[in-house]
């Protein structure tokens, strides 16, 4: 973990409410050990506490993370402009782990729940795996487009190797309903099932048949104080126990967690 003031290299509204800021973070790139893990990002005077985002992309020595305004911290953070300066801190937590073994990745991801499933995709990819990635959201105007990266076609990544299924709840784009119910119909080829976004999503993804004995990780979307396991404000019941999302997640077994 290291604490710095990185330069903004770029940010835009990727979608309504949504915005995407790449960082020079040449110190921080080397110290991510994969998919999944967060950096904590200082969001002005008036936001005593630093907000978590995950980490959405890498490039070189720079960091992408995407984020929802939905409250004064993320909203100071989204005026924020190119060449300004933001204190952060990371990388933190325990991410996503991809067996090797595996073949074929299922992806679902709920709202700005697809920030760290893009990052997954992109490693998984260079892996040489199949992804299918399943994106939910409101409405069409609110899915983040899903492509294989310019840096991995010239890898000699066919953009075959990625297939991504959108779902809307108000049938603006793609399939009309969410996106969990699309799960059952892409599961069984699936070696292995990553998943962020809301609480309800994981809840009705615990009664899915098709996901019994499947290796789910489930990457928790929950508050936190300091991100370093310190102030215990993100413990949660597992079934192991207590444990703290910042600290020993955010990543968990669907089957740890008490849902």
């Amino acid at each position: 973990m290291k604490q710095l003031k990185t330069k903004i290299i770029s940010i835009i509204e990727a979608m309504p409410e949504t915005y995407l800021v790449w960082l020079e973070a040449p110190e921080i790139v080397p110290m991510i050990s994969g998919p999944g893990q967060f950096i904590m990002v200082s969001c002005g005077d008036d936001a005593f506490l630093p907000r978590p985002l995950s980490v959405h992309r890498v490039d070189g020595g720079q960091v992408a993370l995407l984020f929802k305004v939905v409250g004064k911290g993320t909203g100071w953070l989204s005026q924020r402009k190119k060449g300004e300066t933001l204190d952060i801190f990371g990388p933190l937590g325990n991410g996503f782990t991809l067996n090797p073994d595996s073949q074929n990745i299922l992806l679902v991801g709920g709202g700005i729940g697809i920030a760290p499933l893009c990052f997954l995709a992109d490693y998984a990819l260079g892996e040489g795996k199949m992804v299918t990635v399943i994106q939910g959201a409101r409405s069409g105007d609110c899915l983040l487009p899903i492509t294989c990266s310019q840096k991995l076609f010239d890898k000699g990544v066919l953009p075959s190797s990625l297939h991504v299924i959108n779902a809307t709840e108000d049938g603006s784009e793609g399939f009309k309903g969410l996106a969990t119910a699309l799960i059952k119909h892409y599961v069984n080829t699936a070696d292995q099932v990553f998943a962020c976004g809301p609480m309800a999503m994981y809840k009705t993804m615990a009664q899915i048949p098709e996901l019994k004995g499947k290796d789910v990780q489930l990457s928790l979307e929950i508050m936190m104080g300091c991100g370093t396991g310190v102030c215990y404000g993100c413990t949660i019941k597992t079934k192991s126990g207590l444990k703290q999302v910042c600290k020993d997640g955010p990543v968990f077994g669907m089957g740890e967690v008490q849902l």
